[in-house]
């Protein structure tokens, strides 16, 4: 079994040959890790570079994440009896006030894609619900907001995580087409990410 054409697939947003092809190489013995790595993994690294160079499109990245998911759904179940390590855990949400979700969406698949346990707070989430994924052990937050009104609601909620004496234990990251390094630096969050294929570099530097 070629889990190069795994890869491949990913890249192409190939979801049923995604499925396939992961279905066949554990059923040829290949080592979930290693389809996870060499191929769901590899893939999106190359989708996310595609991105930024621009031969990529939002629209192509998310067929592709989409097409990673339904692989990485598959292999969780076999990931999970192997004990393979996560590359972190993260809980990422669009702030309270704001029901935009494509771009979190993304984010948070192209994290899943990275290895990373993503916890999906949804949309509307209050500063309240991103403290409770801190005190449950989540590294990350990552926080989204399309509207300049909801943005405010990200230093409340980093506000938040310190009155709850929680800020020391969680990195802050935050994203969204208002949202700059400037408001990053000012709220006091841990970093900015401009797109999902930075988030998810951004996201491995602050677990590093």
């Amino acid at each position: 079994m070629d889990i190069k054409q795994i890869y491949q697939n990913v890249v192409d947003g190939d979801a049923e040959a995604v499925s396939s092809g992961v279905k066949a190489a554990l059923q040829a013995g290949v080592a979930p890790e290693e389809i996870l790595n060499k191929s769901l993994i590899a893939a999106m690294d190359e989708v996310g570079r595609l991105f930024e160079e621009g031969e990529l499109f939002v629209p192509e990245m998310l067929i592709a994440a989409r097409a990673m998911q339904g692989g990485l759904n598959l292999l969780k179940p076999h990931l999970a009896q192997a004990d393979v390590k996560s590359a972190g855990k993260v809980a990422i949400g669009t702030v309270k006030g704001d029901l935009h979700d494509i771009g979190k969406n993304l984010v948070a698949m192209m994290l899943e894609g990275a290895g990373f346990e993503v916890k999906d707070l949804g949309v509307d989430v209050t500063p309240e619900a991103f403290v409770k994924a801190a005190q449950d052990g989540v590294q990350v937050i990552g926080m989204s907001a399309l509207l300049t009104t909801t943005m405010s609601n990200m230093e409340t909620t980093v506000q938040s995580l310190k009155a709850a004496g929680l800020r020391d234990q969680v990195k802050v990251m935050i994203g969204g087409a208002p949202v700059t390094q400037d408001y990053a630096t000012k709220i006091g969050a841990d970093g900015f990410a401009a797109d999902a294929s930075s988030a998810t570099r951004l996201a491995r530097q602050l677990v590093g």
